[in-house]
């Protein structure tokens, strides 16, 4: 059944105080710090609401308080994807679907860029197959909306700072409600 924008809201409403694993932020907090940096960086309004949206799947598929510490891993890029894909365009669901895999290729091709990873997002990239091998990181590159998952993901990187002004929920839902009257 495809999530309606009051759907959307009311995920959020409903769970979006959940503290974000093992980080300072909530995962309301995490999505509006995300889109803020999507926003700010001049992304389109569909990369925008992908940056917002990009953990809704945690929302959707509640496994507790850091999962990754349990082993498991709730693949929450995919879990998502059926919940949107009646409602959104390739250009939101692709970097979303991809956010994760962009993490992998950007330990692979950036020396500097698995020290700077979370202790949660270290755990959660052995729990999603670790780091690319370099064939794993070119043909990663070659998918469409490869760079923008990787915009995304330096973005989600990004959006774990405590008490970060941003624009408010409704923002972003009004947003990624033209972004739905679009694909509709």
């Amino acid at each position: 059944m495809p999530l309606s924008l009051a759907d959307i809201k009311g995920l959020f409403d409903s769970y979006g105080e959940v503290a974000y694993s093992g980080e300072p932020v909530t995962q309301l907090e995490h999505a509006l710090q995300s889109g803020d940096f999507a926003e700010k960086d001049g992304a389109s309004e569909e990369l925008i609401a992908a940056a917002f949206l990009h953990d809704l799947g945690h929302l959707l598929n509640r496994q507790g308080e850091t999962p990754t510490v349990r082993g498991i891993d709730d693949l929450h890029q995919y879990f998502v994807l059926p919940f949107l894909r009646a409602v959104m365009p390739d250009a939101v669901l692709e970097p979303i679907k991809l956010h994760v895999d962009a993490k992998r290729y950007l330990c692979a091709v950036d020396d500097a860029y698995f020290g700077r990873l979370s202790a949660d997002s270290v755990r959660s990239l052995e729990l999603q197959g670790g780091i690319f091998s370099a064939e794993q990181a070119r043909k990663f590159l070659g998918r469409p909306f490869a760079e923008d998952a990787v915009r995304l993901r330096r973005w989600d990187d990004l959006a774990k700072v405590a008490g970060k002004s941003t624009p408010d929920l409704n923002h972003y839902l009004r947003i990624v409600e033209r972004v739905m009257q679009r694909q509709s």
